[in-house]
C-alpha cells in the first residue's frame, strides 16, 4: 500500500486530522463537523384528510397589501436607505469617520462637513439625508471594499456580505440600538491576516508601503467576511495553497499557476464538489489542430500509445485526442473537480521539477499541487467521514482506486470551498508579513482607485472577458 505509507509519512492519513492539529495547539480537537441533531417533533399524519381553516375573504388590496401589479408583473417596494437620525446617533457617525483611516480608508471621501452642518441645523430631513447617504457609503466601503469592479482585473468573486447584511437593515440597526460604531465596525474581515495587515499599517512609515498595505486591507474586503472554518486558499502571487482549518494552515503545498497575459490565473471562489483519481484529459483543439497535436497522434500511433493518447477523426472532419490515464498525463494522477465557467481547477503534473524553481508562474492557468496525491486523500477523507473510525476506510478505498489506474469520480459528500486570490502584501505560510511580487501587474489599477475620488453604486460583478484556461503541453 504504497499511498497509505506516503500519508503516514506525511502526518497525514488516519492520524492527520489528530495530529496536525495536536502539533499547533497543544490540545485535541474535532476537526469533523457534528453529528446534526435529530429532530424530536411528530411528522404530520398525512393519511388524516385535514380540511384548511375557513379564512374571511380579502379584497385584492388586503390581500396584496404594498405590493401592486403592473402588466401581470409584481413590484415590492425597494428598501428605503434613509432613517429617522437623532442628534446623538449622528454625532457619534461623525466621530466615527477618522478611525476609518486604520482600516486603509480615506476619512476625506465621506461628507465630514456637510454632516457637521446637518447637525449644528438640528433634527430633521436635511439630517436625515445626509447622515444616512454617509452610514451607506461606510456600509460599503467597509463591507464590500473601496475598489471599484473595473479596477479588480480578473476578479470573478461575487462577494456575499451584500446578501447576508443588506445595508437597509444595518442602518436600522444602528439607529434602533444607538450603536453605529458597533455596526459598522463589525463589518471588517474576520481574518487573522487582515488584523496583521491593519497592525502593519498603524506602525509604518513608509508611504509607498503604507498604500499597499491598504490596498490588500481592500482585498480582504472584495471575499466575504468570513471564509469559513475550513478552506483551500491559493495566494497566486506567493505560488502556495493552504489547507486551513479553525484559522491555522494544516498543510501548504508549493503550486504552479498561469503564465502572465491571456493565461494568468484569475480570482475564484468555488466548491470542491469531487476528487478525480486517474483522470483523463481531453486535449482542447488549440493543442490538438493548432500545435500538429492531431496529426501526430494519427500519423503515429506507437508514439501515440506509448504517450497514452487516444485519436478518432469525427464525420465532421474534426481530430478529437484524449489522453488517457497514467503517470505521463498532463493533469497527472488526480484533480480537484471545482466546476466554473474559467475551467480552472487544481490538479496533478507529471513535470514535477517545476516546483523548485522560484518563479513557478509557468501553466496556462490552472493551478498544479505538489504533493497533489496527498491532497487528494486527504480531501477524500475530510469530504467523506463522519467519524474519526471512517478514515482509514475511506484511505484504503481511494489508495486502491489510484492504484487501479482507472478514471474515477469521487464525490465528497462534505463540499469544501476554494479561494484563489492575489495578495501582493499579506502573511505567508510561515506566519510573516510579506510582500510578493506583482507577477500580473494587478495593483497599479488598486492603486489608482485609493488615490481616485470615491465611487458610487459600484458594480458587485467584473466585466472583463471569461477567458477559458487551458494546460498544455509545453510546461
Amino acid at each position: 500500500m504504497i499511498l497509505q505509507r506516503y500519508l503516514l509519512g506525511s502526518a497525514l492519513g488516519a492520524a492527520f486530522l489528530a495530529s496536525s492539529v495536536l502539533a499547533q495547539s497543544g490540545a485535541p480537537e474535532n476537526l469533523l463537523p457534528p453529528e446534526p441533531e435529530k429532530g424530536t417533533e411528530p411528522l404530520p399524519d398525512s393519511s388524516r384528510s385535514q380540511a384548511p381553516a375557513k379564512q374571511p375573504r380579502q379584497s385584492v388590496d388586503e390581500a396584496f397589501g404594498d405590493i401592486r401589479t403592473v402588466q401581470g408583473e409584481v413590484v415590492q417596494p425597494v428598501p428605503s436607505l434613509v432613517g429617522d437620525w437623532s442628534l446623538d446617533t449622528a454625532r457619534k457617525l461623525l466621530s466615527f469617520i477618522p478611525g476609518v483611516a486604520e482600516e486603509g480608508l480615506r476619512p476625506a471621501d465621506y461628507p465630514t462637513e456637510a454632516l457637521r452642518a446637518a447637525i449644528a441645523a438640528g433634527e430633521g430631513e436635511a439630517l436625515d439625508r445626509i447622515a444616512s447617504e454617509t452610514f451607506v457609503w461606510l456600509v460599503e466601503d467597509l463591507r464590500d471594499g473601496r475598489t471599484p469592479a473595473e479596477a479588480r482585473r480578473q476578479w470573478f468573486v461575487v462577494d456575499p456580505d451584500p446578501d447576508t447584511n443588506p445595508t437597509h437593515v444595518l442602518l436600522a440597526e444602528a439607529l434602533a440600538s444607538g450603536d453605529v460604531a458597533g455596526t459598522l465596525s463589525g463589518l471588517n474581515p474576520v481574518s487573522p491576516d487582515y488584523a496583521k495587515l491593519k497592525q502593519e499599517l498603524a506602525i509604518t512609515k513608509d508611504p509607498a508601503r503604507a498604500k499597499l498595505i491598504r490596498a490588500n486591507m481592500d482585498r480582504w474586503r472584495w471575499l466575504g467576511q468570513d471564509l469559513g472554518r475550513q478552506y483551500l486558499l491559493t495566494n497566486v502571487p506567493e505560488y502556495q495553497l493552504r489547507l486551513t482549518v479553525n484559522n491555522r494552515i494544516i498543510k501548504n503545498y508549493r503550486v504552479v499557476v498561469g503564465k502572465p497575459g491571456r493565461t494568468a490565473t484569475p480570482q475564484l471562489a468555488e466548491m470542491v464538489e469531487a476528487v478525480i483519481f486517474n483522470p483523463t484529459w481531453t486535449v482542447p483543439q488549440s493543442i490538438v489542430k493548432g500545435e500538429g497535436l492531431g496529426a501526430k497522434v494519427l500519423g503515429n500511433p506507437a508514439w501515440a500509445k506509448a504517450a497514452g493518447y487516444k485519436g478518432i477523426k469525427g464525420s465532421d472532419g474534426v481530430v478529437y485526442v484524449v489522453q488517457q490515464p497514467g503517470p505521463t498525463n498532463s493533469l497527472g494522477l488526480m484533480k480537484l473537480d471545482m466546476p466554473n465557467e474559467h475551467a480552472i481547477f487544481l490538479h496533478d503534473t507529471p513535470a514535477r521539477h517545476l516546483f523548485n524553481q522560484d518563479n513557478r508562474a509557468l501553466s496556462h492557468g490552472c493551478i498544479r499541487v505538489q504533493g497533489a496525491r496527498e491532497l487528494a486523500i486527504t480531501m477524500s477523507m475530510l469530504g467523506n467521514a463522519q467519524t474519526k473510525d471512517d478514515l482509514p476506510l475511506i484511505q484504503q478505498e481511494v489508495s486502491e482506486i489510484t492504484a487501479s489506474g482507472v478514471y474515477t469520480r469521487y464525490p465528497m459528500a462534505k463540499q469544501w470551498p476554494v479561494y484563489i486570490t492575489y495578495f501582493t502584501m499579506g502573511v505567508d505560510v510561515d506566519g510573516n508579513l510579506t510582500k510578493f511580487a506583482d507577477i500580473y501587474d494587478r495593483d497599479a489599477p488598486v492603486l489608482a482607485a485609493l488615490d481616485a475620488p470615491r465611487q458610487s453604486n459600484r458594480s458587485r460583478t467584473s466585466n472583463e472577458e471569461v477567458i477559458e484556461i487551458i494546460d498544455d503541453l509545453q510546461t
